[in-house]
């Protein structure tokens, strides 16, 4: 074991667990003051039961042997329980345990983030079915294709996309972002507008609460791309100076296009556009220079800032922007290693602009539309199903009411007992 890249993995994981409550705080302040309690216990409780879920099946389903050998889904018995990462591994560099806990993380992140587009009009027990299914049928896999590599020796054998297709994706952009985003549109499309929609209940209620947010999101993000490094080496020096430097680029990039379209630069908007620029070199981040990074943060900042309005002119009721922000900015920097990768970096690969030809663009375009599609395609199937049965939506007076008192019998605000006011959309 090298106690060095033992310390850093230990590090990276207790930083992307605080992306749990930095997703929790910045949609809890985007959202109306009757509805932050929910929307935290769907970020807190989603999470809580993937990290169940993970124990008993889905480290096997994302890690363990492909089934056939074909890549799509590991032997989820292989590490029923996970009590052979009990035993330590001489040969591992870290231990198999704390890369299963750092993995954990990912898992509770990605179902978190889709919480976002039901905020306010979803039963809290249909959610916590939604996400335990959700997991397990489209999270677990796409991790399978996307993070789990082969075995030099041939003894274990990964997913497609990082090793047939070899698609490059450091920390995740298609296997989280792209994923909870694409998922987060499926599950707004059954679960339909929220009353009064996009009027009522458009305003955040936090903004520092927003800020406060996205900055535990920022600082945990180092963990969550340069921790995928795995070593404590170049490497993840490299990754954590491009992850710095574009989401700098980001939130410059949004905060301009809002002054150019609106006449100002929105606090909402730079936390916005910083979490856009994280989210674009999530996959990028250990393939372009810092140049690089500053260009793919930059384009991120300007291009989901737009995005964000598909929403309105669409009619489906993201609420907090997750296709804006995560499907958006994961595709956008997914793609864009296909023109700003350089083998100069430590993936060692070049893109169009480097020399590289068309060839890795299409492998990039390839992997997005893999995951795009059988995301949306199952989460869909998911909630219709839920839908039909259990049910998903809270009625229409306990939305005007406030799903914080309907589901958790409890107020954020002991003084919250006006009305709720009908006002312009968030993002007006």
């Amino acid at each position: 074991m090298d106690s060095g890249n033992t310390a850093w993995l230990l590090a990276s994981s207790a930083l992307v667990c605080l992306m749990i409550p930095g997703i929790a705080f910045f949609y809890g302040g985007m959202v109306g003051s009757r509805r932050i309690l929910n929307m935290m216990m769907m970020c807190f409780g989603g999470a809580s039961l993937v990290a169940v879920l993970w124990v008993l099946y889905g480290y096997s389903a994302a890690f363990g042997n492909s089934l056939g050998g074909v890549g799509l889904l590991g032997n989820p018995l292989e590490f029923f329980g996970l009590s052979e990462l009990l035993t330590e591994d001489p040969a591992a560099s870290i231990p198999l345990a704390l890369f299963a806990a750092f993995q954990l993380m990912f898992a509770c992140v990605t179902t978190a983030l889709v919480a976002g587009s039901a905020a306010g009009r979803m039963k809290f027990g249909a959610w916590m079915v939604f996400a335990g299914l959700w997991a397990s049928l489209v999270y677990f896999p796409v991790a399978h294709w996307v993070f789990a590599f082969d075995n030099a020796d041939g003894t274990v054998t990964g997913g497609w996309i990082a090793n047939q297709l070899g698609a490059i994706d450091f920390a995740g952009g298609t296997a989280v972002h792209l994923n909870a985003g694409v998922a987060a549109l499926a599950l707004a499309l059954v679960l339909g507008r929220s009353k009064g929609w996009p009027h009522s209940h458009g305003q955040p209620h936090s903004r520092p609460l927003i800020l406060l947010g996205a900055s535990l999101l920022w600082i945990g993000w180092y963990g969550f791309n340069a921790g995928s490094a795995l070593s404590a080496g170049h490497s993840a020096a490299v990754v954590f100076l491009n992850t710095a430097v574009a989401a700098a680029a980001g939130l410059l990039g949004w905060a301009l296009m809002e002054r150019m379209r609106l006449g100002r630069s929105s606090s909402l908007g730079a936390a916005s556009g910083l979490i856009a620029a994280l989210v674009a070199i999530t996959p990028a981040c250990g393939a372009v220079s810092p140049l690089g990074a500053v260009a793919i943060g930059a384009i991120a900042g300007l291009v989901c800032s737009l995005a964000i309005e598909l929403k309105f002119r669409l009619g489906f009721d993201d609420s907090l922007d997750v296709v804006g922000v995560h499907a958006v900015g994961g595709l956008l920097g997914t793609l864009l290693i296909g023109l700003f990768a350089t083998d100069a970096a430590p993936n060692g690969v070049s893109g169009l602009f480097y020399g590289g030809g068309f060839s890795l663009l299409g492998i990039q375009a390839l992997a997005c539309l893999a995951v795009l599609v059988y995301s949306f395609a199952v989460t869909w199937l998911i909630a219709k199903v839920l839908q039909l049965t259990i049910g998903l939506r809270i009625p229409e007076e306990s939305e005007l009411k406030g799903i914080d008192l309907i589901a958790h019998s409890e107020s954020a605000y002991r003084n919250d007992e006006e009305p709720v006011e009908l006002g312009a959309p968030a993002r007006s």
